[in-house]
């Protein structure tokens, strides 16, 4: 039997179509996207602003959010990310915000692609991160735990268990001190 077509029998694809399925090219094409996303976020970082105002936001949202019956991460989680999409109303006890500001500090960072705001306190003096700025939205991590109210004694005398108080005001109950073991 005699064949028709004794050429090539290889198929003759473009060079797009040669480079995009090779390894060499997707590993170009993928560090494209890379950088592209890169540039993006390094100009659409929130500004120091923008983000302490959010973060301002955020913190008062949890303050008001807070119950005593949290028990799992879940609810944190979830309450931080509709943080994102919503604004505070006013806190009822402005003695709150008072010592909230007293106690602690939130400080904003820029980084390159990102920023981030720290709170320190005596808790963790080196700093929380309470939020993260990228893409220009304001992405809150803020834990009610995190935050100190008011500094007193631990001990009313050496040889004396510690002092177990319970923070409320005006009907909220903010939880109590951890037991310490001791």
């Amino acid at each position: 039997m005699e064949q028709n077509s004794r050429g090539n029998y290889r198929t003759q694809e473009s060079m797009t179509h040669e480079f995009t399925h090779s390894c060499l090219g997707r590993i170009i094409i993928a560090a494209a996207v890379i950088m592209a996303l890169l540039v993006v976020a390094h100009f659409t970082v929130p500004g120091e602003e923008k983000m302490m105002n959010e973060m301002t936001d955020n913190i008062f949202q949890c303050i008001e959010a807070n119950d005593s019956i949290k028990t799992d991460w879940l609810d944190d989680a979830v309450n931080n990310v509709f943080y994102i999409f919503t604004t505070a109303d006013s806190v009822s006890d402005p003695e709150v915000i008072d010592n909230f500001y007293k106690y602690n500090k939130v400080e904003y960072e820029r980084h390159a692609f990102y920023a981030t705001t720290l709170l320190r306190n005596n808790f963790k003096p080196e700093g929380f991160h309470v939020g993260y700025g990228l893409f220009g939205l304001v992405i809150p991590t803020v834990n009610f735990n995190e935050f100190l109210f008011r500094i007193g004694p631990l001990h009313k005398g050496y040889e004396q268990k510690p002092i177990k108080a319970t923070i409320t005001v005006e009907g909220y109950n903010f939880g109590s001190d951890p037991e310490l073991g001791l």
